[in-house]
């Protein structure tokens, strides 16, 4: 009895800390999303030098490279990388 409380006890604590986790990636993804569209909004290019390739590969027409890319270096996820690039191809 004492064991099957303990691994009850676990799997409520396990699936908190999922359900939390979750949680804070979508609000995190959401202010990384707000804080895109203000810089956008301003003009404020990301300049970061490791950046340089994925303008090479967007100035030799190679989007989906540029995409894969953006995500190795960023660790973005698919839409977050494909909306990334295309503000800058604008």
């Amino acid at each position: 009895m004492g064991a099957t409380l303990v691994i009850v006890v676990l799997l409520l604590l396990n699936s908190f800390t999922d359900s939390r986790t979750r949680r804070l990636e979508r609000r995190l993804r959401e202010t990384e999303r707000r804080l895109d569209l203000l810089l956008a909004h301003h003009g404020i290019a990301d300049d970061r030098p490791e950046l340089a390739e994925i303008d090479d590969l967007i100035r030799r027409d190679r989007k989906i490279e540029a995409i894969k890319r953006y995500r190795e270096l960023t660790g973005a996820g698919l839409a977050e990388a494909k909306e990334a690039v295309e503000a800058r191809i604008r």
